[in-house]
């Protein structure tokens, strides 16, 4: 099943908002419904594909199967841009510039290494597409060249488990639930649950660094590769022979975080774990975020620590963000004060073992504990707030998200001086917004920040939101951050990665590129500037 290709996920699942939500957003933002509807597929004009013969054929004969190659209009929209807020506002408009000129289905290996030397050769781009879920604008990239996008959802395979070593070699088209269904079938799991887990993919996982859910008990996902297989114009590029090696700098690390610019990621050897035997969640509250915050570095660095562990600033925890599915049922929390969500998978003994020291813990630290209730409901509704965005957009909201981390010294200040940055530059726009925050992913030496912003769209809202991503962007490496966490960089980021890494740091980055792909076949701008 394709995404919705003008927002997020599985239509049937999309739902509006209720009108005591509306209500607020009328009164309290000043949002008011946008005069025409989004176009449909029928609306939108589509150029046709800008390929030479020989150029459409030589890309043909690389794929095997007859239907791989596709210039059709509908195929072609549906792997415009991502899912960001600029890029789904910009597709409902109908707008479409920046389309790819085919979409190709590369059936292995070497059929990949085929189009992107048949790109090469014909003086066309390639952009990887695994779910089409990014954020930071890493499938639209910048270059005058026609592009093809690479879909790699027939690369769908578990290859090999290695019971052992507790290893498992994944395709990267995989589906985040079709690659737990497959190793929950032999007994495993990979642990690995993003909000976009129900539509990215394994090669998206690695190409972006991901970070799922339940990162503080298994870790994000680069921390899971020990190996990769990789496709470049130049040839194959295999990393990793063991777990760990001190034979030279881990090329694995090039790849990961790498977003396609430097070659097309075709097999995945992940680390992965026994299926747990108990799952269980819950809630607790804490008089403001900075005591919270407190309790949560204290477990990060003193432990137990949980599976999962994330704390919903006041703002959030008010508004019934921390749990989507309540947002405007009647049952969002309405107290004071934060709310954290815990979790903690394995055995039945070291879950509860885990549990009931982290209790002591959290109680120590002044927290109020809230049952499971809170915990099952974030559960229920963890992969939801992007079919909310929707709803805010058809609604005629803004609403976007960003994330950054920072060591939990610099925590404090990076909070402040972000929402400073999007609260003031928004009012100056005449549209007021909701700031919210929660603590995503934690560490012993920091965490992740992950801002939600709601507002009224402004007469143009894609031209309205890039002077305030600036300024949060600026604010985020003024104050010690990151530019992204999990998101990735992609064409929105590069940019301030480029300030965060400095010149040297790019010019490096810039000659690996010059040796893997000469001709800069692999998502030109994105990740790295283009010389």
């Amino acid at each position: 099943m394709d995404m919705l290709w003008s927002g997020w996920g599985d239509p049937a699942k999309a739902a509006p908002l209720p009108d005591a939500v509306t209500g607020l957003l009328r009164d309290l933002l000043g949002v008011t419904p946008r005069e025409t509807g989004p176009a449909t597929l029928d609306d939108i004009e589509v150029p046709a594909p800008a390929l030479t013969d020989e150029a459409r054929e030589a890309l043909r004969t690389a794929l095997a199967a007859e239907d791989g190659f596709r210039d059709d209009a509908e195929s072609r929209i549906r792997h415009t841009r991502g899912k960001s807020t600029p890029d789904l506002l910009r597709i409902r408009a109908g707008e479409v510039e920046d389309l790819p000129a085919a979409v190709l289905l590369p059936g292995s290996h070497d059929e990949v290494l085929a189009v992107l030397r048949a790109c090469a050769a014909h003086g066309l781009s390639a952009v990887p597409f695994g779910g089409g879920t990014s954020v930071v604008g890493g499938l639209r990239p910048e270059t005058k060249r026609p592009f093809v996008a690479l879909d790699l959802r027939r690369l769908d395979q578990l290859l090999a488990v290695d019971e052992v070593s507790r290893t498992a070699t994944l395709q990267p088209g995989l589906r985040g639930p079709q690659c737990e269904a497959l190793l929950n079938a032999q007994g495993w799991t990979l642990g690995h649950f993003p909000q976009s887990f129900e539509w990215a993919t394994v090669g998206g996982f690695a190409a972006a660094r991901s970070s799922g859910q339940a990162s503080a008990g298994y870790g994000r996902f680069d921390e899971m590769v020990l190996a990769l297989t990789v496709a470049t114009p130049e040839g194959t590029l295999e990393t990793g022979r063991v777990p760990r090696s001190a034979a030279g700098p881990d090329l694995r690390q090039l790849i990961l975080g790498s977003e396609g610019a430097l070659g097309v990621i075709t097999a995945v050897t992940v680390r992965i774990r026994p299926l747990p035997q108990k799952r269980v969640y819950e809630g607790w509250r804490f008089a403001d975020f900075e005591a919270g915050a407190a309790a949560l570095r204290t477990l990060a660095q003193d432990g137990p620590r949980p599976t999962v562990l994330r704390l919903s600033d006041e703002t959030e925890t008010f508004i019934g963000l921390a749990q989507p599915d309540a947002i405007g049922g009647g049952d969002a929390p309405q107290a004071s004060g934060c709310m954290a969500i815990t979790g903690y998978e394995g055995t039945e003994a070291e879950t509860a073992a885990r549990r009931a020291a982290a209790r002591e813990i959290l109680l120590a630290c002044g927290g109020e504990y809230l049952g499971e209730e809170p915990g099952d409901k974030w559960e229920h509704g963890r992969y939801n707030a992007p079919y909310l965005r929707d709803a805010l957009l058809d609604a005629g909201a803004f609403a976007e998200t960003l994330e950054t981390a920072a060591f939990w010294s610099a925590l404090p200040g990076l909070y402040a001086g972000v929402r400073e940055a999007l609260t003031t530059k928004l009012n100056e726009a005449g549209t007021p917004p909701l700031v919210m925050c929660h603590i995503s992913h934690t560490y012993e030496n920091g965490a992740s920040l992950y801002f939600t912003v709601v507002s009224a769209q402004g007469e143009d809202a894609v031209a309205h939101w890039a002077p305030v991503k600036a300024a949060a962007n600026d604010a985020i490496l003024a104050a010690g951050g990151t530019i992204s966490h999990h998101h990735g960089v992609g064409t929105d980021h590069r940019d301030w990665y480029a300030e965060e890494i400095g010149p040297l740091g790019i010019r490096m980055l810039q000659a690996v590129k010059a040796e893997i792909d000469p001709s800069g076949v692999l998502s030109p701008g994105v990740l790295i500037p283009v010389r």
